[in-house]
């Protein structure tokens, strides 16, 4: 019982992880019904971007939550601005291409931002700086609950709320989804569909920014590649829970966090990143739209 209760939170601090990532990829396909490919090197650039600053600022020396919170807005800024960038040079001019342009475009963005981070950072992995103490708060049944993995979930929920709260309550949530319903006739409303999907890059991009200092927290080696695998993981979150579907991305990276701690418990390690590309596999062929998606009937 004591180390499956010490697998679930551990299955449940990865997937939020995910799940923060994940939102990126499902807002903008819910906006503009794409796959942003280099959204994962958005989150990767994000930890170098913290990395740097906490290097600079020397915040390892002096750990705690103002150096967390200084890390996490450092991430959020530069993977927004970055996230704006990539849509203005990269996407805007390709709106009205066919969309498999837009798709080998991202594809290129992706590539672009891995190798530039390698001539830049270099190839080999740099350890995280450590500005939160990762002690022993409480013990549930026995099981230690430490201030990392605690961390981790308050930020990722907080994370969450806000966004909830932009979109459902704001004026610019809400037009937000006007552009997601009707991007033809949004406008019509007066709405700036530039503008909102710009918006859009913002905030997925700010979510990435955060979920790349806590994952430098809990696995504290970066790398210029590191996006590669854990983006695939995340975007295989998001088609899981329904792509488009906030909600959705939320249930389908706490499930991918807690099946991936699950094998690697009681099957193999080795498994641990075939799970995914199981788990996309099978839901393409048994529930393409996922737990959360709706068919829908396109004009053509």
């Amino acid at each position: 019982m004591q180390d499956l209760l010490q697998h679930l939170i551990n299955g449940l601090s990865l997937g939020s992880i995910y799940a923060l990532i994940a939102l990126g990829y499902t807002m903008v396909y819910g906006v503009l019904q794409l796959i942003n490919f280099a959204h994962s090197e958005v989150y990767m650039m994000g930890a170098f971007a913290a990395y740097y600053s906490a290097s600079a600022l020397n915040l390892e020396a002096r750990p705690g939550v103002l150096s967390l919170m200084i890390l996490l807005f450092v991430a959020i800024f530069f993977c927004s601005c970055l996230g704006v960038l990539i849509e203005f040079l990269a996407y805007r001019p390709l709106r009205k291409a066919p969309k498999i342009n837009v798709l080998i475009t991202a594809i290129g963005v992706s590539l672009f931002l891995q190798y530039s981070a390698q001539v830049f950072f270099g190839a080999d992995p740099k350890v995280f700086p450590q500005v939160l103490e990762n002690t022993t708060l409480f013990t549930f049944f026995d099981v230690p609950i430490k201030s990392l993995d605690l961390s981790v979930f308050v930020v990722t929920l907080v994370s969450m709320i806000l966004l909830y709260l932009f979109i459902f309550f704001t004026k610019y949530g809400k037009a937000l989804r006007a552009v997601s319903c009707q991007i033809q006739v949004a406008p019509l409303m007066g709405i700036s569909v530039n503008r909102m999907i710009s918006l859009t890059f913002v905030l997925g991009s700010s979510l990435a920014g955060v979920g790349s200092v806590l994952v430098g927290l809990k696995y504290p080696k970066i790398e210029p590649l590191m996006g590669l695998l854990f983006g695939m993981k995340a975007f295989v979150a998001a088609v899981l829970g329904g792509i488009g579907n906030i909600p959705g991305a939320v249930i389908g990276g706490l499930l991918m966090g807690l099946s991936e701690e699950m094998v690697v418990a009681y099957l193999s390690s080795t498994y641990r990143d075939a799970l995914a590309f199981g788990l996309l596999i099978f839901i393409l062929i048994f529930k393409p739209t996922g737990i959360l998606g709706k068919n829908s009937a396109e004009k053509v």
